[in-house]
């Protein structure tokens, strides 16, 4: 399904505005135009630094509540209070309109608004989840268990709303979203380990990228000292007449080769975990609904040198609103001291064997914290230490009915990378369970004000969200040319009495961007036309426009199909945006 020729946009005038001709401009003798329309990247001054923080609150019986108000939240930055600047609430669901048909080409190009639906739409696809599954990090039997799990889930409950995406941490065996569920039951089925480290855990001595991290990046001797007496005791035995000093100097030499190795390995299987998640929210950044990202993994040790990616994913998600769940392929888990059946044995004695179930226990509890980290940062939930996977399935698909949204822009804050732990409470939170981020680095650098602002309205038309800070009105009409060929008419009223508009020169300035998108059923999206309008009003001319509005019409060549029509609307002075969905059902 694609367009079939190009779109286009026009501006349009309610009221018959005195002093004005069809184009928007003043007469003659008033010199500068008052409105003018053109295409153009859109560039709005940004609030810098404003750290976003979703939040979701729970009663007794684990249900989202949505009923709190600002002022029942208090905000800490390294135990600092903050200024919450942004709130909203985020409420699952959506509100869609439905298109008219238009009776002939002219009827299309000369309406003004839509009043009636031809009839109810059908539904259209509002929820987009990927389902990550690291099978990198997971062994056999347990990808097995959750592919299994996984599928049974799919089955009873993937609806006509729908969309779900297979994608794998090794690249392999992935599937785009769709609704079929034998195509994905049939992903599902050619999940396999796929480990990239090859004999790990079998060299002498053996060490972890934990431990490897221990004595590489943090000097811990402990951990040097363990590893060396494992060599001495197992790997290489020192020869007869080195005294003790020597050999534990060369035991060293093998145990730093060692974890270098092992060090280089482990990150580079980290980076590629968290190079999969980055393209996962990137792909769901594109989706125009409801977006979940389904994290399936034992877990992923991260050193202090891949922390900023983690803040840097975390902050991606937030802005793309695509919440990260957790699953811990595990299950209900537990450290066995010394490993499994499959673990060589330690001959370094006790103290070894003791130092080594420590780092396997902390290790696993490493693992586990960016599948907790992620899941309370985007307001997700982690599912762990429970066989029950299919419930678990069930439990991190589920979107939380309400999402508190706070923002705040950290005053005098340093450009040095440090980290900020984050803390949020409730005024009152007696019976109540929070959920939010714990934390965020500072950034090196400043970001460039227009590119965040170009992002931002972009982010907003692949979304579903319903955005009401200027009162817009969406119309649409269709009309059939033929058995192939349709136009779709989409018209965006603009109510202008909530803008804030900047007085210069005699003039009332502001700026609107009106962003207009068409997507397929699956979501996919197909074209877009952005037209930024220029308002630079003299008195008596805004006060006509308060009473009339303005409306953007954008017409799109397309194929007969099921269609989503999305609406965005910015202004560059009050930075206030206003978003609405439609959907078009062309036979």
């Amino acid at each position: 399904m694609h367009v079939r020729g190009a779109a286009t946009a026009a501006l349009l005038l309610f009221g018959g505005i005195s002093g004005l001709d069809s184009l928007g401009q003043p007469p003659a003798n008033q010199h500068a135009p008052e409105m003018s329309s053109h295409d153009a990247p859109a560039t709005f001054s940004t609030k810098v630094n404003l750290v976003m923080v979703p939040v979701v609150v729970r009663d007794a019986k684990g249900k989202a509540i949505g009923t709190l108000q600002k002022g029942d939240f208090q905000l800490f930055d390294k135990g600092k209070p903050q200024v919450i600047s942004k709130f909203s609430v985020e409420k699952a669901g959506e509100a869609v309109i439905p298109a008219e048909v238009a009776t002939d080409d002219a009827a299309l190009e000369n309406a003004a608004a839509a009043t009636a639906a031809a009839k109810a739409p059908a539904p259209i696809a509002q929820r987009f989840v990927i389902y990550l599954f690291d099978d990198v990090h997971t062994s056999t039997a347990d990808l097995i268990q959750v592919r299994n799990a996984a599928d049974r889930h799919l089955t009873e409950t993937l609806d006509a709303t729908t969309r779900a995406a297979i994608f794998t941490s090794s690249g392999q065996g992935s599937l785009d979203f769709t609704d079929d569920r034998v195509k994905l039951h049939e992903a599902l089925l050619k999940l396999m380990s796929r480990p990239t480290i090859g004999g790990l855990g079998r060299e002498c001595p053996d060490i972890s990228y934990y431990t490897a991290d221990l004595i590489q990046n943090k000097n811990d001797p402990t951990a040097l000292q363990t590893a060396a007496a494992e060599v001495l005791a197992t790997c290489d035995p020192p020869p007869p007449g080195q005294s003790a000093q020597q050999a534990m100097q060369a035991a060293e030499i093998v145990v730093r080769a060692t974890a270098s190795n092992v060090l280089s390995l482990g990150d580079r299987d980290a980076r590629l975990a968290l190079t999969v998640l980055e393209d996962a929210i990137r792909r769901l950044k594109a989706a125009p609904g409801d977006r979940s990202l389904i994290f399936v993994s034992p877990g992923v040790f991260l050193t202090d040198d891949l922390r900023q990616e983690e803040t840097d994913i975390m902050d991606r998600a937030i802005r793309a609103n695509v919440r990260i769940s957790s699953l811990n392929a595990r299950g209900l888990y537990a450290v066995v001291p010394g490993g499994d059946a499959s673990t060589p044995s330690t001959q370094g004695g006790q103290a070894v064997m003791n130092a080594k179930a420590q780092y396997q226990r902390e290790s696993a509890i490493a693992e586990e914290g960016i599948m907790e980290e992620l899941a309370d940062a985007t307001g997700g939930r982690y599912f762990h230490n429970n066989n029950d996977l299919k419930a678990g399935f069930g439990q991190v698909a589920a979107a939380p009915e309400f999402v508190y949204v706070l923002g705040f822009s950290p005053q005098n804050l340093k450009l040095d990378g440090a980290y900020h732990a984050l803390k949020v409470k409730l005024t009152n939170s007696h019976g109540l369970d929070l959920q939010a981020r714990r934390g965020y680095y500072a950034p090196k650098h400043l970001p460039d004000p227009a590119e965040d602002a170009k992002r931002e309205i972009q982010e907003a038309l692949f979304s579903r969200d319903e955005l009401q800070d200027i009162p817009v009105e969406l119309h649409m009409q269709f009309f059939k040319s033929s058995d192939i060929a349709a136009k779709i008419a989409v018209l965006a009223r603009v109510n202008l009495k909530n803008l804030h508009f900047r007085k210069a020169d005699g003039r009332n300035n502001d700026n609107l961007t009106v962003l207009t998108g068409v997507f397929d059923r699956n979501g996919n999206y197909i074209s877009g036309v952005e037209k930024i309008l220029e308002l630079r009003l003299l008195d008596p001319t805004l006060d006509k426009l308060l009473n009339s509005g303005v409306t953007v019409r954008t017409n799109f060549d397309v194929a007969p199909g099921s269609y989503v029509i999305r609406l965005v609307v910015r202004d560059s002075e009050g930075q206030n945006m206003a978003a609405r969905n439609g959907v078009v059902e062309i036979p």
